[in-house]
């Protein structure tokens, strides 16, 4: 049977050769490439060394992990997730009890810490939605708690945007210029890859600027193994980071949904949520632990599955094979890093704002009725909850001889569960909505 590429819907790649096989899986190395890197490179710039080259190795094992856990039926690429750079930036804030006299450097490996317990609650939900069902776990997550916190994630990073950006306005202007342009006149390609285009169009003026320092780039060798950074475990640390898990759970959902819609599959029944948020969790865990951030399932790669029109997985682990040998090379670590701060600006400028966008979207969507007093009562708080206490350095109490920091983002998660959970009258229903399932995906901007 002959096939057209992008016309025919193709669920075993192998029909159309292994030449077409390797470029499938180089677009989609393209489409997560830019938001993946980015993250470390966000991460480092909030005073936390978090290293592209490991980055994108776990990026590459995560994904291969993920498709074990599912079986090998998810089309899915797991890249690093937005949603904890809160999280790492507010850890990098901390200064008090110990973390008062640490450096960034010293501060990285409890980051890392936070972000394997939230990998493994992943575990746990995975846990209760095999044994009580997914319905039931889900009613203590309605989207009128996950959309607010998913605004505050971006709300609360919108200040490291402005000073980054400020360091030169113009070069920032032009990365945010790309971005829109690709992302709402573009087609194909161009429209799902606005990030990287940003990245590389905005690099590209200021190469003929002069702008690049090539200093670290020239001294860096061409392969080298990547740098390992071992997680250690503290509360506060931990109550930054955990809570993120429950705009990242429906982070996964959404994509999970988004990946059913497009490939013509329910994979929400088979392999199931169970499944695939064990692959997500363990990929998290595993990261965390040696020096990645978490990861998450990725809206991009979803976009090309609906370009291409090739729903087979195999194409995705191409992918993951190739970040894997991308990690292996200094040189191409220090040219990502030689990008200039105001890229780095311009670029989460228009990120952090579309992340509290989608929180947005995940409210509107989902159909909330914010004519009922309960629903106003929870936004109400977990907004002044997430943003008055992060002006304030949060709440900071001691239990023995350790001093224990709640962040804002925490306190208002915490917040959101409890009123969700006690006031009446709540009547989500997980499911009934495929858009609304899907509409916390923040990668699908």
């Amino acid at each position: 049977m002959n096939k057209k590429l992008g016309h025919d819907a193709i669920y075993d790649a192998r029909e159309l050769g292994i030449p077409r096989m390797l470029l499938l899986g180089l677009q989609h190395l393209f489409a997560m490439f830019g938001a993946t890197v980015l993250v470390p490179i966000l991460v480092t710039g909030y005073g936390l060394p978090l290293s592209i080259q490991t980055t994108l190795l776990f990026a590459g094992i995560g994904t291969l992990l993920f498709h074990v856990c599912t079986k090998f039926k998810v089309p899915a690429f797991l890249g690093s997730s937005f949603a904890f750079l809160g999280g790492f930036q507010s850890v990098a804030d901390l200064n008090t009890g110990k973390f008062a006299a640490m450096t960034g450097e010293e501060k990285l490996p409890y980051a890392l810490g936070g972000v394997v317990i939230a990998g493994l609650l992943y575990l746990v939900l995975a846990l209760l939605f095999k044994l009580v069902g997914a319905k039931k776990v889900m009613r203590f997550f309605p989207p009128i708690v996950t959309g607010p916190i998913i605004i505050l994630i971006g709300l609360n990073l919108s200040g490291t945007a402005v000073t980054n950006a400020s360091t030169c306005w113009w070069l920032a202007l032009v990365a945010i210029a790309i971005i829109i342009v690709a992302n709402i006149w573009g087609k194909g390609m161009i429209k799902i890859i606005p990030i990287l285009l940003g990245v590389v169009g905005a690099y590209i003026v200021a190469l003929i600027a002069g702008k690049v320092d090539f200093t670290a780039v020239a001294g860096a060798d061409i392969v080298g193994l990547q740098k390992f950074v071992l997680a250690k475990f503290d509360v506060t640390s931990i109550l930054v980071m955990a809570p993120i898990a429950i705009a990242a759970m429906m982070e996964h959902i959404g994509d999970v949904s988004a990946i059913s819609s497009t490939t013509g599959k329910n994979f929400i029944e088979d392999p199931g949520l169970h499944r695939t948020l064990l692959g997500d969790g363990l990929a998290t865990a595993f990261a965390g632990m040696f020096g990645g951030p978490a990861n998450t399932t990725y809206g991009e790669n979803t976009g090309v599955l609906a370009l291409s029109r090739v729903y087979d997985p195999r194409v995705i682990r191409l992918a993951a094979l190739y970040a894997i040998i991308l990690s292996f090379s200094p040189k191409f670590d220090a040219l990502v890093n030689s990008i200039p701060t105001a890229i780095v600006g311009g670029v989460s400028f228009v990120l952090y704002g579309m992340i509290s966008a989608v929180g947005v979207r995940n409210v509107v969507e989902n159909r909330v009725d914010l004519t009922k007093s309960r629903n106003l009562i929870i936004a109400a708080v977990i907004f002044v909850c997430g943003l008055g206490f992060s002006s304030t350095g949060g709440i900071t109490f001691t239990v023995g001889s350790a001093d224990i920091t709640l962040t804002g983002l925490a306190i208002a998660a915490l917040a959101g569960v409890i009123l969700n959970a006690l006031l009446p009258g709540n009547d989500y229903e997980f499911g009934k909505s495929v858009e609304g399932d899907a509409s916390a995906d923040l990668g699908s901007y």
